[in-house]
């Protein structure tokens, strides 16, 4: 998706108030991005503790003397592949938590203390090692999501961020601050704004500085007003929107005015939602070029996701059919009417499929919905409402905790859905649809996703849309693997369930 292409004026009233929030955050130093000190050396001790600990107790009940020794061994030689590995980087720490990333690590640690072994002629009791070994991972990558979150939470409250001065053309400026502003989860406050040409922004943002719209014939035409705006708000970065106007030489000689005054430049293409795998970098004949791989769409991993899905929906509903039992019991004594709901929902391509749930409202739901049709609480294309009275109260327990979307299982093993995708549409939702948000039905709706363990109905519908559209367009088995593994501690906390 084209990002900063279109104007951006005429700024929500919504997004001038969160503009104006960010810019009231705290004064950040240039020298340090704001993260608390504390994550490096708690990450450090917690890996080394839940490396050595394990392995220590495992070597010692198997009778081995140098039990403590080997426990060292493999703490040392999880911070050395930890650490080659970037985990503990300034820009890493709280920045992901995914279990892919500690599995990885987990098994070049396997490797490197396999070669050392053999290396060192050891006789050391290798299963009772691996087996002590194996929490590491897990355990790495539970932490790391814990210390994202609080960066999220501190970074909600205006903390752990860094201050940036946005350098472009009127349009692409407004579009990446109102990006910026619609969210909280990134690491940048726009402090001050330095457009090109004599046009103003439609924003809050205080404007600095202006650059012409010809490139200047001396070095220090763009330089001298840009530095002066660096220094005089102490910005820690520098955002350039490239376009027709600052790109090729121009944004080189720019580039060596703002790394002289010690500040990073960070140039930004327009892309948005583009997941790190699927973009290289490369240089040819002098030119910086930017490779975005397409979408994973071979016949292989597709026919991996539908085998995938089929088997553990069948696995599912095998392990999870005393629940289903109880749930439908339940549901029948808590209110007249069917135990199952079905609704029309539309599926891959836009083609209909009728979708279980286990009902969670009055009977008469529907007819109700009309008389309701002015208190939805959602600012985009779905309905949803808080206290909504046509819920019953055995389903606002289901609710709470997704057990009404277990019948969907069903679904899944029909082929109509898939265990992770984007939310099941309602057939009047898609005729509202523009050219975007259709994209959404290129892939298979999912009975959990990135929408759901991201807030659920907690999310306005620019949110939902962006988040359905990341997995559109980076879909690969890690996301869905990483998506379940989120989505059992979404369903107990129950946020935005309702």
């Amino acid at each position: 998706m084209w990002l900063f292409g279109a104007s951006g004026s005429n700024m929500p009233a919504t997004d001038q108030m969160q503009v104006q929030r960010i810019q009231e955050r705290p004064r950040i130093s240039r020298r340090h991005p704001g993260k608390p000190f504390w994550y490096l050396p708690v990450s450090l001790a917690f890996d080394a503790s839940w490396a050595a600990a394990p392995v220590h107790l495992a070597l010692r009940s198997a009778g081995d003397t140098q039990a403590m020794r080997y426990a060292l061994v493999a703490a040392a030689a999880w911070l050395f592949v930890r650490t080659s590995r970037g985990r503990y980087a300034l820009r890493s720490l709280g920045e992901s938590g995914t279990v892919s990333a500690a599995l990885r690590d987990w098994l070049v640690l396997v490797g490197l203390l396999a070669v050392m072994c053999v290396a060192s002629g050891e006789r050391t009791p290798v299963l009772h090692a691996v087996a002590g070994l194996a929490p590491c991972g897990p355990m790495a990558a539970v932490f790391q999501s814990l210390i994202h979150r609080h960066l999220r939470a501190q970074r909600r409250d205006g903390r752990a961020v860094r201050r940036a001065l946005v350098i472009g053309e009127v349009s692409a400026i407004e579009g990446l601050v109102n990006h910026l502003a619609r969210r909280t989860d990134h690491e940048f406050v726009v402090v001050g704004l330095c457009p090109i040409g004599d046009e103003d922004p439609d924003s809050l943002i205080p404007v600095h500085a202006r650059l012409d719209r010809q490139p200047p014939t001396h070095l220090s035409g763009d330089s001298s007003p840009v530095l002066e705006a660096v220094r005089g708000l102490d910005v820690d970065l520098v955002f350039v929107a490239a376009g027709p106007c600052m790109a090729g030489e121009r944004l080189r000689r720019l580039s060596w005015a703002v790394h002289g005054e010690g500040r990073p430049l960070i140039v930004l293409p327009g892309l948005s939602e583009v997941a790190r795998r699927r973009v290289d970098v490369s240089s040819v004949a002098g030119l910086t070029m930017l490779h975005v791989a397409p979408p994973v769409r071979h016949a292989g991993a597709l026919l991996l996701k539908a085998a995938s899905d089929r088997l553990g929906a069948i696995l599912l509903i095998v392990l999870l059919a005393p629940v289903f039992a109880a749930v439908a019991f339940t549901v029948r004594l808590g209110s007249p009417g069917a135990v199952l709901y079905r609704q029309i929902r539309m599926g891959k391509g836009g083609r209909p499929f009728t979708m279980w749930k286990f009902r969670t409202m009055v009977a008469n739901a529907e007819q109700l919905a009309k008389e309701l049709a002015g208190t939805n609480e959602q600012d985009g294309r779905m309905f949803k409402i808080r206290r909504d009275p046509r819920v019953t109260r055995v389903g606002r327990v289901l609710r709470r905790y997704s057990l009404d979307e277990l019948p969907q299982l069903f679904n899944v093993l029909q082929g109509h859905m898939s265990l992770v995708g984007p939310r099941p549409p309602l057939p009047e939702e898609v005729a509202e649809y523009n050219d975007v948000e259709l994209r959404r039905l290129t892939v298979k709706p999912g009975l959990t996703g990135l929408w759901q363990i991201s807030g659920r109905s907690d999310l306005s519908w620019d949110e939902t849309l962006a988040l359905d559209l990341r997995y559109v367009d980076n879909w690969s088995p890690s996301v869905d693997y990483g998506v379940l593994c989120r989505t059992l501690r979404a369903v107990v906390e129950g946020n935005g369930a309702y």
